[in-house]
Parts: structure tokens; sequence; C-alpha cells
């Protein structure tokens, strides 16, 4: 089998928030006829263009690849783990909550919650979230907001400027505000329980649906567990690593460097790369060197193992992974040299 980076093709999706230019991540997507507000990087129809699955959709290549690639500790009886995607948020997305594993396997046909995280590489200024609510709302006074249309007023406001990061628990109440691009890290799943949509219609003039009482039974009262988030960084070997959550559905952290950066991968999981910024070359020992470049996402193998991006210029990428357990990760920080009280902060169980 052979063991490389291997690099996914992104699938776009019009939504009526989105916007007619992605550039500079995706320049050749300007002067659009139709708002574009989401690429999707490890969709099921995203598709392999490198490595041995080239050619085939993550979808076909999933259920069938060996551990070598999936990891050990993989589970390839239900879909691709990870879906990560780059949004571009010209308007406010809906009001929404997504339900937790267990309601969606229960109430949506076997289905996958959605846990989710924001990496924030543009905002124009005053742009913010809305995440989880505001101290003193309860389920009633929720519905009265979604009925007299002020559901927002319920929800804490969060600023943001680029390099900010925001964490999104199932069950956690929130929209994307104007003038933002992402990058978000999710479970591999689109369950989104609408509650306000801003009464805007397509051309066609219909409303988008909407799922109040499903939204009122998954979302979460009482105190709240997500928000803007306060990572741990750590430099050594001219590397930054920015380390930003842990939880039991993924681990994600950035590297900046300027010369070159490794890793080694576990071969109880396999990992993503997701370049932001720069230019270079991947480089282990499974095969030749492979370009990397913005605006890409790169599945390496679990059992790749050591693995080295050489710098052509300044770059910054996004790692993540789904980890075996949180005792895992416990390891990786201590290792890392991260104090016991930030790996605390950090890990959210």
């Amino acid at each position: 089998m052979i063991l490389c980076p291997a690099r996914l093709e992104p699938t776009f999706s019009l939504r009526p928030w989105g916007a007619r230019s992605l550039a500079p991540l995706f320049p050749e997507k300007s002067d659009l006829a139709e708002p574009i507000g989401e690429a999707w990087m490890t969709g099921n129809e995203s598709r392999f263009i490198s490595g041995p699955f080239a050619g085939k959709t993550l979808g076909e290549s999933w259920p069938a690849m060996p551990s070598e690639w999936a990891g050990t500790a993989a589970d390839r009886s239900s879909a691709f783990p990870l879906l990560v995607k780059f949004i571009f948020a010209e308007d406010k997305l809906s009001v929404q909550v997504h339900p937790d594993d267990d309601y969606a396997a229960k109430h949506e046909h076997g289905g996958r919650g959605k846990t989710e995280m924001w990496y924030i590489l543009q905002a124009r200024p005053g742009a913010e979230v809305l995440a989880g609510l505001q101290p003193g709302v309860t389920r009633e006074s929720f519905r009265h907001a979604i009925e007299s249309g002020t559901a927002e007023n319920c929800l804490a406001h969060v600023p943001l400027r680029a390099g900010d990061a925001v964490f999104v628990p199932a069950g956690t109440a929130h929209t994307i505000g104007a003038g933002l691009k992402l990058c978000e890290i999710q479970e591999q799943s689109d369950t989104t329980y609408r509650v306000y949509d801003y009464n805007r219609r397509d051309a066609q003039g219909r409303s988008r649906e909407l799922h109040i009482e499903k939204a009122l039974e998954v979302m979460r009262f009482g105190p709240q567990r997500g928000g803007k988030l306060q990572p741990a960084r750590i430099e050594r070997n001219g590397v930054t690593k920015t380390i930003f959550i842990a939880c039991r559905h993924f681990e994600t952290e950035k590297w900046e460097f300027g010369d070159a950066a490794r890793g080694n991968t576990s071969p109880e999981h396999f990992e993503l790369l997701i370049t932001l910024e720069g230019s270079g070359e991947f480089r282990s020992s499974g095969g030749p060197g492979a370009a990397y470049a913005p605006a890409q996402v790169w599945m390496l193998p679990a059992a790749l193992g050591a693995y080295e991006l050489a710098a052509r210029s300044r770059t910054s990428i996004l790692r993540t992974y789904v980890p075996r357990d949180l005792a895992e990760v416990s390891r990786y920080f201590s290792g890392a040299g991260i104090p016991e009280a930030d790996a605390a902060r950090l890990i959210y169980q």
C-alpha cells in the first residue's frame, strides 16, 4: 500500500448568505453569478486528486480504506468522521442548533450529531458570531423570542478578528455573522435545526424550513460550554503551535513556520492538514514530495510515520485528527510541555 499525503478536491455550495468572490483562497472563483457560502473540503463527494485513491470520492474510498490509511482505531462502518469547510459569510446565517450523536442516532435515522469549531481567517471590522445563550434564557423565553423575531437577543455576542477560534459543542445555539471567512472543523454531519432565518426567501419565494420543536429539545439551557477559545502556544525549533481544543470528535491546532515543520503520524488515526497560507513541499519516506499551496486539505495516512513540511514561503496550517480517546490527548499535551492547568482548559470532556 502506497503511503503518502493525498489531496482532496473541494465541492462548492450555493447559499443565500454567501459571497460572490472567494478570493484570495480560491481566486478563480470571483465575480460569481450566484453567492457561494461553503467549500466542502472533506465531504463525501470530495474527490482525491493525488495518492492511491486518486479519482475516487472520499465517500467511496473510506469504507474500504485499509488501516494503514484510516488507522487501527478508525470506524469505517459509518461516514468519514471529519468535515472540513471554508465558509464565506457576507450575510448572517440562520439562528440554529445541532443535536448530539445520541439524539441524531435516535431521531435522524441513525445519523450523526454535530460538534464544531471555527477558525477565523478574515473578519471585517465589527464582525462577530453569536454563540451560546445569554444568562437567564429559558426554554419558554427562547420560544417567545422565536415567535417575536428576537431570537438573536437571547444569544451571546462574540466579537472576532483573524486568528481567533470558537468552539460550538452540540446543543449550543449559534449563528455566524456577516463579514467573516472561516475554516470550520466538525463532525461529518449536516443535521441542522434552524429556529430563525430572518424571513429570507429563495428565488422562487420560498422560505427555508424551520425546526423549532427539535431545536428546543436539543438546545442547552443553563450554563453554556462553548464560545471563544483561549488557546495555548508552544514555540519549538522555529515552529509556533497554537493548540485550540480537544474533544472526542477532534483535536485541532495551528502550525506557523518559515523554514520546516516536522510531525509523526499515529498508527491509530489519520491526520488532516489544512493549508491556510504559504507554499512548500511535503516530504516523507512514502514517496516523492508533493507541493502544497493555500486552501488545500491533505490526508496523511496513519502509518505514514515521520513527515516534514519544507516551506518556500511563510506557512500556516491547521492540523486536526480524531483522537482514540482523551487520554491520548493528555499524553500529547504533557509531552509538548503544556502546563496541566492549560491542558484542562483545552480538553472538552
